[in-house]
């Protein structure tokens, strides 16, 4: 039983720290949002995945490792984190239940930061919308096939469309 509830343990202490470095990700993600150099938001988005991709992994070998401790235990298989700690004897009960609280607590963290990036990021395309229907509200000469200037008020948005 040592040996199982140990390496739960130090499993739960890995995907721990795998979600303080993704709060820290998604931190650095709304400091480049709110400063609105999205120039970098494909940098910082991709260190985000790539932290989520090493916890989804680690979310397999920690279910591996809590059925081993369910058999143990005789919980039943994929037990909760809160059944472990109904189940589980001192000093591991106590060890489990402050795994749990330090993980609900990370996630609801996760969660507001996420929430905060997701509305600095509609803010950005709305502002975004409005910056580019202003300009093609703005009249430019421009020149006919014959070489005469003429005033067109979308020759901005176009030109810029054209470019993207």
């Amino acid at each position: 039983m040592q040996r199982e509830a140990n390496e739960v343990s130090n499993i739960l202490w890995r995907e721990r720290q795998l979600l303080e470095l993704l709060v820290f990700k998604l931190e650095e993600e709304q400091l480049v949002l709110a400063a609105g150099r999205t120039r970098w938001l494909p940098y910082a988005t991709r260190e985000v995945e790539t932290v989520l991709g090493e916890i989804k992994r680690l979310e397999l070998d920690r279910a591996v490792h809590v059925d081993a401790l369910a058999r143990v235990l005789d919980t039943g298989s994929s037990p909760t984190l809160r059944e472990l700690t109904d189940h589980a004897p001192a000093p591991w009960d106590r060890i489990f239940a402050e795994h749990r609280r330090a993980l609900l607590e990370l996630a609801q963290e996760i969660d507001g930061v996420a929430r905060s990036n997701r509305d600095l990021l509609t803010r950005g395309q709305q502002a975004t919308r409005e910056a580019l229907a202003s300009i093609g509200e703005i009249e430019l000469d421009v020149y006919t096939p014959s070489g005469t200037a003429q005033a067109d008020r979308g020759a901005a948005f176009r030109i810029i469309d054209e470019a993207m």
